[in-house]
């Protein structure tokens, strides 16, 4: 648990910041003015401090100085309008970790803060969105496979890239499902716009609800305005509550009808995708999801294999894994020798991909002499 400390005087936006915080466990604490933001700021000695750039009673660079000047241990995140990205820019040079530019998406504010987080300590400087974990994280994902389980799915795909119908995709954690909705939009004529995900395990029910429909206040800062043109991908949509379940209903029922009758406006243009790692028709059946949603964004259902189901894929996913593992650490690529791959190919992998990365990354830290043997693995895969 960090201490977190944020300053914004736009009140809704300070909350929806504040709660996010707290709901990663972080011990947060938000206020609305400069001077207050000082006070804090030498009372508390935070991890971290969220700043923005424009406050009622002086300037956001200027917190940046003198944080810099008394706490320079505490990692800045400066957060910034879409005018004022130059000094957004100076703010980096004077120290600030990073920024971000309003709106955006509370995945990013996660994201940027965990990462300042972990480059705290480290010597400025040093750049954490240089390292190794950033870059397989950030790194786009490709779907990859010769079986007759992935030869269907890249078929399906190039079927429906550019139907506008909502799509279900189901498989268990780690199979590939975020992959598959990506490759839908990489082979669509909506390519050239963003592509938004949004968790729904990740978020506690209000801020799900602000990404999904946006504040009273403002209703166009929602995914589905920042993914205009676009794709949507909601994940793990079985844990969306059942009263957001009801609005987004409606609003893809809207979606449908203005693009019916051809007045649907840009902000709506969406493709529209979902992911489970569970039935949802099962969910259907025990109460947890609604029935008209399910039929909603069911209208192209793709069941996504566990890889234990397309085993003929490992070879190829190890030899990807390896190439990415020697362009991230510029040392010369690994091999496998054939009794390793037989092993990783007889396994289970009730983790899926996932679990396979994991493993051919500590199979590279383990190997000696460049070749990945039996040893190297572990030990529930050799055994």
């Amino acid at each position: 648990m960090a201490n977190i400390l944020i300053i914004d005087d736009e009140s809704g936006i300070l909350n929806l910041m504040t709660k996010l915080c707290r709901s990663q466990g972080h011990d947060t604490t938000s206020v609305l003015t400069g001077r207050e933001g000082i006070e804090a700021l030498d009372r508390l000695k935070p991890d971290c401090m969220i700043v923005d750039l424009v406050l009622g009673d002086m300037n956001g660079i200027e917190i940046i100085e003198y944080s810099q000047q008394k706490h320079p241990n505490t990692q800045v995140i400066m957060v910034t309008g879409h005018g004022s990205i130059e000094t957004a820019v100076e703010a980096m040079r004077l120290g600030a970790f990073d920024y971000l530019t309003k709106p955006f998406e509370l995945a990013d504010l996660q994201r940027t803060v965990e990462l300042a987080l972990q480059q705290k300590g480290k010597p400025k400087g040093s750049d954490a969105k240089s390292t190794p974990e950033f870059d397989l994280a950030m790194e786009p994902s490709r779907l990859i496979g010769k079986s007759p389980k992935m030869e269907e799915i890249f078929g399906i795909i190039d079927k429906i890239a550019d139907n506008a119908s909502p799509v279900l995709l189901e498989g268990e954690f780690g199979s590939g499902k975020q992959m598959v909705a990506r490759s839908i939009h990489n082979k669509s004529k909506r390519n050239q716009n963003p592509f938004k995900v949004l968790q729904c395990s990740a978020l506690p029910e209000e801020l799900l609800e602000m990404e999904l429909f946006g504040l009273p206040s403002s209703r166009s800062e929602t995914i589905f305005n920042r993914a205009m043109g676009g794709t949507v991908l909601l994940e793990e949509v079985h844990m969306l509550p059942l009263r957001l379940q009801s609005q987004l209903e409606s609003y893809l029922e809207e979606i449908d009808a203005r693009r019916l009758t051809g007045t649907l406006p840009g902000y709506m243009d969406v493709r529209f995708i979902a992911s489970s790692a569970k039935s949802l028709e099962e969910c259907v059946a025990n109460g947890t999801f609604r029935e008209d949603l399910y039929y909603k964004i069911s209208v192209i259902p793709i069941q996504v294999p566990a890889l234990r189901a397309r085993k003929e894929d490992i070879s190829l996913l190890v030899d990807y894994f390896l190439g990415r593992h020697a362009d991230r650490t510029g040392k010369s690529r690994f091999d496998v020798d054939k009794y390793a791959i037989r092993l990783l190919e007889q396994y289970s992998w009730p983790g899926n991909v996932g679990e396979l990365q994991n493993a051919i990354e500590r199979a590279c830290a383990f190997a000696e002499k460049n070749t990945i043997r039996p040893v190297d693995l572990p030990p529930k895969v050799a055994q």
